[in-house]
């Protein structure tokens, strides 16, 4: 078995690129956007960035239709 020496700066990465999707919004998906805030909600470094992101997740989930989200909920509950 090989070992695969880790990077120890690949959590500041992620940080990184969920800020900057954030910091474009306009310019992202909702899908990356929602992948952002759920980086930042489990990881961010202050409260007050990981309290932001919990806020724009719920904007981000109201504007999807219900149908869509009933879907997208049940697949995920099935995995």
């Amino acid at each position: 078995m090989t070992h695969i020496p880790q990077n120890a700066g690949w959590p500041a990465d992620r940080l990184a690129e969920a800020r900057a999707v954030i910091a474009d919004v306009a310019h992202h998906s909702d899908h990356l956007i929602r992948l952002a805030c759920n980086v930042l909600v489990a990881h961010g470094d202050t409260a007050a960035e990981r309290k932001d992101a919990q806020r724009l997740l719920v904007v981000i989930d109201a504007r999807r239709g219900v149908a869509r989200a009933q879907r997208e909920d049940s697949g995920r509950a099935a995995q």
